[in-house]
């Protein structure tokens, strides 16, 4: 048995005082010795924490005695050591960043798309009035997304609105949603409905529990996860590589953050093209005087952006 684990969760229930919660939550994982990043907003928690497998079992036992989250669905990974360097708990206006001004009109509580679990999912994304839609980012999707999947061309998911008329061509299908953990899908397919989009579903737990409940089949490639970490295995079934080195475009799964710091672009690249750049998507990146040394897995605990002082 491993001695540490990965946890992901998120949970949308109404926090007074949340930046308050933020401040003391924090302590409290601290005090269990976690790492993670953890979002708090007023509409709920959205987090990724890891530790030994007792911290771990600590921090779901606090959380479900806290009766507005005792609903909270973890998805438990066990790992050879934490997944983050650090633990970082913040206040945020949402816990996922939708880019709408008037963020009243989604509000899952209240009307978000049918759950399916992970196997209901797979028996029903073959049909043929169905219409698989991935929500999440580019650099998400180039690296793995399920057979025949619509994808979209955003840079991260408060573009997903801007997107909305140019799925107007289903609405008269099924729309199954799909994330790496189901937060996104959430508003994803909540703001599909207002929008007259009538027979909208989410994939209940993501990406992540498909893997563990449904053996992963017909997800090509590997899942993207915001950890060090960076891309974990889902297929069990038919596994297959799709992901092509950024720079060469020779096949690999492996995805790296830029070495340069100011870049810090999420690529695709073959272990030959990361020796050759340094871990820089780019020969102009690996010139950057704050490059970060390049040890071969491409993660990088985030560097602070210089900020410009007028003299």
């Amino acid at each position: 048995m491993k001695k540490y684990q990965t946890l992901l969760y998120y949970c949308y229930s109404y926090i007074a005082e949340a930046e308050q919660f933020a401040a003391d939550h924090l302590k409290f994982c601290k005090s269990l010795d976690l790492v993670g990043r953890i979002i708090v907003a007023d509409e709920g928690l959205n987090g990724t924490v890891s530790g030994t497998v007792e911290a771990c079992e600590a921090y779901m036992h606090a959380v479900h005695a806290d009766e507005r989250f005792a609903k909270t669905e973890f998805k438990i990974d066990d790992v050879e050591e934490p997944s983050f360097l650090k633990m970082h708990c913040r206040y945020k206006s949402e816990i996922v960043h939708s880019g709408l001004r008037d963020t009243s009109i989604i509000n899952p509580n209240e009307k978000t798309g049918k759950h399916l679990e992970p196997v209901d999912f797979m028996k029903m994304k073959d049909d043929e009035d169905v219409i698989i839609l991935d929500v999440r980012s580019n650099y998400e999707h180039n690296l793995g997304k399920f057979k025949n999947a619509v994808t979209l061309d955003i840079e991260n998911f408060r573009d997903f609105p801007e997107q909305i008329n140019q799925l107007a061509q289903y609405k008269d299908k099924k729309i199954l949603t799909y994330c790496t953990g189901g937060i996104k899908c959430e508003k994803a397919s909540a703001l599909l409905l207002h929008h007259g989009f009538n027979d909208v579903y989410q994939l209940h737990g993501g990406i992540i529990k498909y893997g563990k409940e449904a053996g992963g089949k017909d997800f090509e490639g590997k899942c993207y996860v915001f950890d060090n970490r960076i891309a974990v295995d889902v297929n069990e079934v038919n596994p297959t590589i799709v992901s092509v080195c950024y720079n060469c475009g020779k096949t690999t799964p492996k995805m790296i953050n830029c070495a340069n710091p100011e870049c810090n672009e999420h690529i695709t690249q073959c272990d030959e093209c990361g020796d050759q750049l340094q871990g820089c998507c780019s020969t102009a990146c690996t010139t950057n005087p704050r490059k970060r040394p390049y040890d071969g897995t491409g993660y990088y605990v985030k560097v602070p952006q210089l900020v410009a002082v007028k003299g």
